[in-house]
């Protein structure tokens, strides 16, 4: 859905979660307000935002999400669907006037940037640590078409905390997205690979045998 075509009002849709774009995000739809939200989305085929609550309130910044999936349907109207992340906005105004929450938008695109090669490379190392300590295997790497976001596709499979998610989410440079990811990173991997040698050393009692 090209930039142009995009609507300066949406339905929203507050949740104590980020959602970044390209991101794959499962959702139970619940509540009668974003039921009947939801079913609007599906049936004019439009995107609704996503934009993190906290106790302090909305954030400034959030993420379009499209339905590219009805996962299932229940009879009391209930429905798991899976969203993915699409266009960031910044939340000009906040509407209540249906029931749910519609904003005002501005969609906010990123400015143009030379990517470091050498902060790259690390960054695709560390990550491939920490994908092959988290999930066992090895990570396949990165496609081509990826590489432009690389920042929200690596963090978008990892651990990484809703401040430093909503952090990425509000650069608007994908070099400074990549360096915030390495710095978190870099703090992150000595802690997981602590984990992963407690966790052997409790898997063998502690104990070492001769051969």
């Amino acid at each position: 859905m090209p930039d142009v075509e995009r609507p300066p009002r949406i339905p929203l849709f507050p949740l104590d979660v980020v959602l970044l774009p390209g991101m794959p995000l499962p959702l139970h739809i619940f509540e009668p307000r974003y039921k009947i939200m939801i079913r609007r989305c599906l049936d004019e085929k439009i995107e609704f935002g996503m934009i993190l609550t906290t106790g302090e309130g909305l954030a400034a910044i959030g993420c379009t999400a499209e339905i590219v999936r009805e996962l299932r349907d229940y009879p009391d109207g209930r429905m798991d669907i899976l969203v993915e992340g699409r266009a960031i906005f910044h939340l000009e105004e906040l509407l209540d006037e249906r029931e749910y929450f519609e904003g005002r938008v501005k969609y906010l695109a990123d400015s143009p940037c030379v990517c470091d090669a050498e902060k790259e490379s690390k960054l695709l190392a560390g990550f491939a640590e920490c994908h092959l300590l988290l999930a066992e295997r090895p990570w396949p790497g990165a496609s081509e078409d990826e590489f432009p976001v690389l920042a929200y596709h690596l963090s978008a499979q990892l651990p990484v905390e809703l401040e430093v998610r909503q952090a990425l989410l509000e650069t608007r440079s994908e070099s400074d997205r990549r360096d915030i990811l390495l710095r978190w990173i870099a703090d992150f991997l000595p802690k997981l690979r602590e984990r992963q040698r407690v966790q052997r050393s409790a898997s063998g009692n502690g104990h070492s045998y001769p051969n």
